[in-house]
């Protein structure tokens, strides 16, 4: 787990761990953990690590709040509209930055939204089918540019992580692979085992069974690091395709406005949390990582500004 070395400045981080457990620093009655996507989904699932303990620390229950639709639009709303006292919080993934160029959302999460850590990271990786033949990058990557627009890949949707990631591949080694979008995870898994499309960028979480029974092949991991979970494939650096990196990120966030010690002191427990939780957490696949609310701030900046890039440079259009 990556947790930065504290400096000096760490007594003050215990200070505000302490001051936290106290329930007079939030308004009365629950606090809701607002999930916009469904339950068992990632972003659930570290809700539902965090919220037990977390209300533990700030005297309130913690209550999990799925509010579902519009890509995440509606929970994330909910959130950009709550009172900014801490009684209203957001576990967001970094479809926040990839769906922004191309949603009408009412909101812009860069400056609607008060950042309070990132939580963990779910990597992506390319895979197909055995019978496509394709064992490697470079076998994809030749097959691809020997019949342009042939081979096909799939995503849960337009403006997804993992959409726009194999754009990004697709821009990186100059090749066109079409796209299949489909409504949500589960069908783009069942027709890549099928073989109705050629490939998909998936979780590693959900690859791993499937690549280790051989009824997919892993092609590279997105990104400069090999995945843990598949630890013999390497990843698209390696592979020779720098730059691939559009890796899952998840974070949490609280309204614009809530006070800098309140988010300093959230900050702090979930950071605990995690680190008691890490295990746990690791088992289902993820990869926990913790920041600094700036931190977290500065990467939902940069990946919405990259990725609006990429949708203009690929032309690409909502559904």
């Amino acid at each position: 787990m990556k947790f930065r070395m504290l400096t000096a400045a760490a007594a003050l981080c215990a200070t505000f761990l302490s001051q936290v457990s106290h329930a007079q620093d939030y308004p009365e009655g629950a606090v809701r953990l607002v999930v916009p996507t469904t339950p068992g989904s990632t972003p659930d699932i570290l809700a539902r690590a965090i919220a037990p303990k977390l209300s533990q620390r700030i005297g309130r229950p913690v209550v999990v709040d799925n509010r579902v639709g519009a890509s995440g639009n509606i929970g994330t709303e909910a959130v950009v509209r709550a009172a900014p006292n801490g009684s209203t919080l957001l576990i967001a993934a970094s479809s926040l930055a990839t769906g922004a160029p191309l949603q009408k959302a009412p909101f812009d999460a860069t400056t609607d939204l008060a950042p309070v850590t990132l939580l963990a990271w779910n990597k992506l990786v390319f895979v197909t089918q055995p019978s496509t033949g394709i064992k490697t990058i470079e076998d994809l990557v030749a097959a691809a540019r020997k019949a342009p627009g042939k081979l096909t890949y799939g995503s849960p949707g337009t403006g997804t992580p993992n959409h726009l990631t194999a754009e990004l591949f697709k821009v990186k080694t100059q090749t066109f692979i079409m796209h299949i979008p489909y409504r949500g995870s589960a069908q783009q898994l069942t027709d890549v085992l099928g073989g109705q499309i050629n490939l998909a960028p998936i979780t590693a979480s959900v690859a791993a069974p499937h690549a280790r029974s051989g009824k997919l092949v892993a092609l590279a991991i997105a990104g400069d690091k090999r995945s843990a979970l598949l630890p013999d494939v390497p990843s698209m650096k390696e592979a020779g395709v720098p730059g691939v990196d559009g890796n899952i990120w998840y974070g949490l966030f609280a309204p614009k406005g809530t006070p800098g010690a309140l988010i300093s002191r959230l900050s702090g427990a979930v950071h605990a949390i995690l680190q008691e939780e890490e295990k746990t957490l690791t088992a289902q696949g993820l990869e926990v990582e913790v920041s600094t609310p700036q931190e977290l701030q500065d990467r939902l900046a940069r990946d919405t500004a990259r990725w609006a890039a990429l949708v203009k440079q690929q032309d690409i259009k909502a559904d």
